[in-house]
């Protein structure tokens, strides 16, 4: 593959998904969930570099940043990147990339995104494109040391929240800061985790969103999608296992999976019964994809004549009848 063939391979990725936005029919709002993964290499791969690495410490890797709608999972953009960049480098372009693909009529977009992504610089870029944003804050010193002297209320059992407004430096105005805190003894997921004082936990996110913080903080949890998928392209495409040595390559083979993924996801979406619809893409090969049948002739007519299965069927035939609707 050429530099130039890839190039049109991302075009034609991008003509798909513009048609597919619309079906089954265009969405009013978009939800656009930014993060970053690391991919760890075995070798000496072009443009891998050690920078944070969870995992495997002191490894090289590479540090894709991807974009999803949080609603369809629908993959938006992506690019891959050496090992040793920030979380948020590349994201300005990234987002710039992602807006032009949104279609005029829709009304509203709304990022979401970890704490890799709090910075002043992204905030302006969202603001200049009318977007609204709630993004985990960095607990630096000084929102760490208001924690203490917010004034909490509860809103659900064994969670308290309270706000503040603040300006961090460098930033161009104060914004609305939301502070979750539950008690230390229970057992939460390690994103969550962003920082303990005395006996709780604590959660901070920025927004310029007017929802109430239990609302607010169940919104931004609903990120916990793109994970999900990542661990998905990791393990069943696979993402996980770099081919080559060469980086553009590899990049090569990053934007095929993706596509691989758009399709795969469209098929689910638009294709299948609400049971599959969530199903991995093993589960699928498993119980849809791998299906015996048998090509018969009758009246001088070709028919698939598929095994009576009960779910297996139904969604075959659903499935069927779907694609045949989304050819005319």
């Amino acid at each position: 593959m050429t530099p130039q063939a890839l190039i049109r391979l991302r075009k034609l990725h991008d003509r798909f998904l513009a048609r597919m936005i619309s079906k089954p029919h265009l969405p009013s709002r978009l939800i656009l969930d930014l993060d970053s993964t690391v991919l760890v290499v075995y070798g000496k791969q072009q443009g891998a570099e050690v920078g944070y690495n969870p995992t495997k410490h002191g490894r090289r890797s590479y540090h894709p940043l991807l974009c999803f709608e949080g609603q369809t999972k629908d993959f938006w953009h992506g690019e891959l990147r050496p090992g040793n960049v920030h979380s948020a480098s590349g994201t300005l372009d990234l987002l710039k990339a992602c807006f032009a693909k949104i279609p005029s009529e829709i009304r509203s977009v709304i990022i979401r995104a970890d704490k890799g992504f709090y910075d002043h610089r992204i905030v302006e870029c969202l603001e200049e494109c009318k977007a609204c944003f709630v993004i985990v804050a960095r607990l630096t010193r000084p929102i760490k040391r208001k924690l203490a002297h917010l004034k909490y209320v509860s809103v659900s059992a064994g969670v308290q929240a309270a706000e503040f407004h603040y300006q961090p430096s460098r930033w161009s105005h104060s914004y609305r800061f939301v502070v979750i805190r539950r008690p230390q003894p229970e057992e939460l997921d390690p994103q969550l985790t962003l920082f303990k004082l005395g006996k709780y936990h604590y959660q901070v996110l920025v927004t310029n969103l007017d929802l109430r913080p239990l609302n607010l903080w169940r919104f931004y949890n609903g990120r916990a999608g793109i994970e999900r998928i990542i661990r998905e392209l990791k393990g069943d495409y696979p993402l996980g296992k770099i081919p080559t040595r060469h980086f553009f390559a590899n990049e090569a083979y990053l934007h095929l999976l993706l596509l691989a993924y758009s399709l795969v996801n469209w098929f689910k979406r638009l294709c299948l019964p609400s049971e599959f619809q969530s199903a991995t893409l093993d589960t699928l090969r498993n119980r849809i994809l791998l299906m015996p049948a048998q090509l018969l002739r009758s009246g001088n007519r070709p028919r698939l004549a598929m095994p009576t299965s009960g779910r297996r069927e139904n969604a075959w035939k659903h499935a069927l009848h779907r694609i045949e609707k989304l050819r005319l």
